[in-house]
């Protein structure tokens, strides 16, 4: 028997340009160090997607570098060149066979890039500002030609996207990489017209949306998504604050995003400051843009309540992450009544009944904590 008050967990949504999803749980975007030493997309990448794309409405990828130099981890699958476009195709086709939409997220690492991953270790930021506390090099600061120029790149990946047969892309502007590094007075000082005051820090992430937004017009045959992921917050001083962050949104919203994203660990998190304000994050996320944008929320939702109580506040979409990790037939169990049944622990001894590629496996036993359980 059906549990009714899961029920609007499985409702259908319709985002703005009129692309419907089957339900409101999305697949978050997750690194899982799987892909081919030449970028491209391997045999057990795309097991892994497939395990988890028939209960979902929308899956969210990974992402996948724009340039050469913006690769972020070792095991990432790259979109920046049309020789990747059929292995983007044969994820994109994987997915959507299953009943998903897909989503490619797409990203320039910045001085997250390791070192010995980009072209002659020439790892580039808004700023010579080195990351922290993880021994990467001082990054070199990018001049006004090559962050016009990476700006096309994203357009140039959402072309490559659209031609593989992705349903939309998210542009990955969260978690530290080279859109965030703009936006954030920590790691851009910058003079020029792309830093200093706030409104010129946002010129880079505007910009690449206005370009991907153009691509988008010029070569989509039909509806495409375009979203955007980003962090409400730095822990640094000066870093981004939630007011800067509601600043940001506002200015998305105004450029007619299909969604916005939030990256949060904890979907309850309270601002660190920027705001006197008691609520949480994401419920001053939803005041800001109102109807004008849908909103995905996120953060350490693994039961079926904490998907309902999340939705409840009025957040249209749920993305889950580590818990689809744990129990890839989480939306499947909702479906069937089987709520109590969900899975929050992960099973180390069920490797490949879950279908998880050996290097993630390696990464979350190397981690204990970061998924629950190990």
């Amino acid at each position: 028997m059906k549990n009714k008050e899961f029920e609007p967990l499985l409702e259908p949504f319709t985002f703005p340009n009129g692309v419907q999803l089957k339900n409101r749980v999305v697949m978050a975007p997750m690194t899982n160090y799987s892909s081919n030493e030449d970028g491209s997309v391997s045999d057990a990448e795309v097991a892994y997607y497939v395990r988890r794309s028939k209960g979902v409405s929308m899956v969210i990828t990974a992402c996948t570098y724009v340039t050469a130099n913006g690769q972020g981890f070792p095991g990432e699958f790259a979109g920046h060149t049309d020789d990747m476009i059929p292995s983007l195709r044969r994820l994109a086709t994987s997915i959507k066979g299953q009943g998903a939409k897909a989503i490619l997220q797409i990203f320039h690492g910045g001085r997250q890039a390791p070192k010995n991953l980009v072209p002659n270790g020439d790892v580039v930021s808004a700023s010579n500002i080195p990351s922290e506390g993880d021994n990467k090099p001082v990054p070199r600061s990018l001049t006004e030609a090559e962050v016009d120029s990476i700006i096309s790149d994203f357009g140039e990946t959402t072309r490559r996207a659209i031609e593989a047969g992705y349903d939309g892309v998210e542009i990955h502007g969260a978690n530290t990489y080279l859109i965030q590094q703009f936006f954030s007075p920590h790691s851009n000082r910058r003079n020029d017209r792309f830093g200093g005051s706030l409104e010129k820090r946002l010129t880079f992430p505007l910009a690449v949306v206005d370009e991907v937004q153009r691509v988008v017009k010029e070569y989509a045959t039909e509806p495409f998504i375009v979203g955007y992921r980003f962090s409400p917050e730095e822990p640094e001083t000066p870093g981004i604050t939630m007011a800067d962050t509601l600043v940001l949104i506002d200015a998305l919203a105004d450029k007619k995003m299909d969604y916005l994203h939030v990256s949060l660990m904890d979907f309850w998190s309270t601002p660190r400051r920027g705001v006197d304000d008691t609520r949480s994050r994401i419920e001053l996320i939803q005041e800001t843009v109102g109807d004008r944008v849908p909103v995905i929320g996120v953060g350490s939702i693994y039961t079926a309540e904490d998907a309902r109580k999340a939705l409840a506040i009025g957040i249209p979409l749920i993305a889950l992450g580590r818990e689809l990790l744990i129990d890839p037939d989480w939306v499947q169990k909702i479906e069937q009544g089987l709520a109590d049944e969900i899975v929050t622990q992960l099973n180390i001894d069920k490797q490949q009944e879950l279908v998880m590629p050996d290097p993630l496996w390696q990464q979350i036993l190397s981690n204990p904590g970061w998924v629950p359980g190990v």
